[in-house]
């Protein structure tokens, strides 16, 4: 079924719960005169088309994995902190995508800060004193996810779910967490992580 007979079933099924006359099914995407869009469903197929494309973004917002395909303004930091820590470089990329989109100001809501969205307390921790400097963050960054790599005996998926739940969490249930926002985010750092090794 797709993604427009999944919208079309839970129209129907809105209808039956709420006695409201059933929707229309979603229409194919048309464009409109002027390029504008006439539909949601209009507005979904174009940005599932730029998600197939690499730019999984919806009303401008990024959703799942995420890839700037240009990411050469940081590439000599990544790969020389690669080269150091013995991290694949894209790896690293797939995680400063994820995390910040290759932003070096980004700030979260719990104060993570810069490229790898690194806390006061692990920036502290890996003598990053400026974690708004991409030199400073991507050096600490990486020094900090070949310390997770070690410490989960090399399993990417466990290194990045505890860069995004912490390492405990990791191994209190002896995997990746059941926390729905670290299991959107392995899944979304790992698809980042194959589609920057088959460009590079």
């Amino acid at each position: 079924m797709s993604i427009f007979g999944d919208i079309d079933s839970c129209l129907s099924r809105i209808a039956q719960i709420t006695g409201v006359p059933d929707a229309p099914s979603p229409a194919p995407a048309v464009a409109a005169p002027g390029g504008g869009l006439t539909s949601f469903s209009d507005l979904l197929q174009r940005e599932l088309e730029g998600a197939a494309n690499g730019a999984p973004q919806f009303g401008g917002r990024t959703v799942g994995a995420f890839y700037p395909a240009d990411r050469s303004a940081y590439a000599g930091l990544v790969a020389s902190s690669s080269a150091r820590w013995n991290v694949d470089p894209a790896l690293v990329n797939a995680v400063i995508a994820n995390e910040s989109g290759f932003n070096p100001a980004a700030t979260s809501k719990v104060g993570a800060m810069g490229l790898m969205q690194l806390m006061p307390g692990t920036a502290a921790s890996l003598g990053v004193s400026d974690a708004y400097d991409p030199a400073q963050n991507i050096a600490g960054g990486v020094r900090y996810l070949r310390g997770l790599l070690d410490r989960f005996s090399g399993d990417v998926s466990l290194a990045v779910a505890a860069y995004n739940a912490g390492p405990g969490a990791v191994e209190k249930y002896g995997g990746v967490p059941p926390y729905g926002e670290t299991q959107r985010y392995v899944a979304a750092v790992l698809d980042s992580y194959q589609r920057y090794r088959g460009s590079d």
